[in-house]
């Protein structure tokens, strides 16, 4: 029995260790697809042009129009995002994309979206470095994302802290800045009044112009909770799902079964934040020394300490959640959501994504595009 019950942990383990490299690699045809896109950068003039057209460059501060903000440094989940945004509107030329990404992404993003442009929105592509405010003094968790190993080497080895708990600390997306850059908005974009923030891994199903008539009551994150719904398992998450309560300063501050909300799809009202302390609430907690002991991985606990009292619940049908790591998911509730979220492991791109549920996304990938030929990535 004993012989037995160690090879159980031992399958365990290994799957637990084989999702996880899965989830956290690049797929060959996606690297291959930045690649080839940075290389285009440098030999074509067209892939270098400006975005926007000059002539509409002062559309980018136009609050009349509908800006939509997302980061990330996959260029093939961006232009899902962008496509499937842009063909769900009923207004498709109010809409303004400002994509943000990394230094070594910057050329094939920029790339992409020259050479296949989404008529009539307006996109722009911005590299972190472009942006002047973001600076060691004003951006404190740069010192934190450059000195990442100190995260990884406290995971390292230590037997208090799970399994799981360290192969997360090894994961990218836990120490790039881009992960960070949303609580900055209001100063990366000190024009704008209102946005919509959408993740990486998000498939637009329906017009999200409706978004900027919702009063916010003053608030500044309009925002799905994620404390109540039909699936008990995706939609059960309160503030003990994320903090650790046996440590003195969140039992404190904090009340564990107050509902938590999610990161995916946000509306911001900026004009409002600009009179809050949200950053600085979030550089507070985010510095404290003994954090990686009071939360879980991640970006969206030290904000949902910092957007307390800020939030503003919208119905949930504008963002459904789970679909990364629910095999359950129910189809028929994913088809009526307006946004779909691939949050969890099981990205769409990746191999491990789920079967059933994968075409939503891919239905708004480009298949016939050269560069998308070219690196094999295929429908599966």
């Amino acid at each position: 029995m004993e012989k037995f019950e160690r090879e159980i942990r031992e399958s365990k383990f290994a799957e637990l260790m084989n999702k996880h490299f899965t989830a956290s690699s690049i797929p060959k045809g996606i690297h291959c697809l930045s690649l080839r896109l940075t290389d285009e950068y440098s030999s074509n003039a067209h892939a270098r042009r400006q975005l926007p057209a000059p002539e509409l460059l002062p559309l980018l501060s136009d609050n009349s129009y509908h800006h939509f903000i997302l980061s990330t440094d996959n260029i093939l989940a961006a232009s899902v995002v962008v496509t499937s945004t842009v063909a769900s509107s009923l207004r498709p030329e109010k809409i303004v994309f400002h994509v943000i990404t990394d230094k070594k992404t910057y050329a094939g993003m920029h790339s992409w979206f020259a050479l296949n442009p989404v008529s009539p929105a307006i996109i722009e592509v911005k590299g972190v470095h472009q942006f002047e405010w973001l600076t060691r003094e004003n951006v404190p968790v740069l010192e934190a994302v450059e000195s990442h190993n100190s995260i990884r080497n406290y995971y390292h080895g230590n037997h208090v802290a799970g399994t799981n708990l360290k192969l997360q600390a090894r994961s990218p997306k836990y120490i790039s800045l881009l992960n960070h850059l949303r609580i900055y908005l209001p100063e990366l974009f000190p024009n704008l009044d209102k946005v919509v923030f959408l993740d990486d891994d998000v498939v637009i199903q329906r017009d999200l112009s409706p978004l900027w008539d919702i009063d916010l009551k003053g608030k500044v994150n309009g925002a799905v909770e994620t404390c109540r719904g039909e699936d008990e398992w995706v939609m059960s998450k309160r503030f003990k799902n994320y903090f650790n309560f046996s440590h003195p300063l969140i039992a404190n501050n904090l009340d564990s079964e107050e509902c938590a909300w999610a990161y995916g799809m946000n509306v911001f009202d900026l004009h409002a934040w600009r009179k809050t302390s949200i950053r600085e609430t979030y550089h507070s907690w985010q510095n404290l020394k003994s954090n990686l002991t009071m939360w879980k991985l991640g970006t969206l606990p030290p904000a949902l300490i910092a957007f307390k009292g800020h939030v503003h619940a919208i119905d949930p049908e504008w963002h459904m959640l789970g679909l990364g790591y629910q095999n359950k998911t129910d189809i028929e509730s994913v088809k009526r959501a307006a946004v779909i979220h691939y949050n969890g492991q099981s990205k769409p791109w990746l191999p491990i994504g789920f079967e059933h549920l994968r075409p939503f996304w891919t239905k708004y990938v480009n298949y016939s595009n050269d560069f998308v030929r070219n690196c094999h990535i295929m429908e599966t």
